[in-house]
């Protein structure tokens, strides 16, 4: 699943300019985007007040 190299990246516009699955770019920010999401549910499930 290549990036498409007929894509012109001037074409997007907004969010969808740095998250799409089209880019190279944009799919690694996906991905980092998908993994930071995944440490922060760990992070506030791991720091919050057990229940007594």
């Amino acid at each position: 699943m290549a990036a498409d190299p007929s894509v012109d990246e001037s074409q997007f516009r907004g969010i969808f300019k740095y998250f799409n699955g089209t880019t190279n770019t944009g799919r690694a920010n996906v991905a980092k985007l998908t993994y930071a999401s995944i440490g922060l549910v760990i992070l506030y499930l791991s720091l919050k007040p057990k229940k007594k």
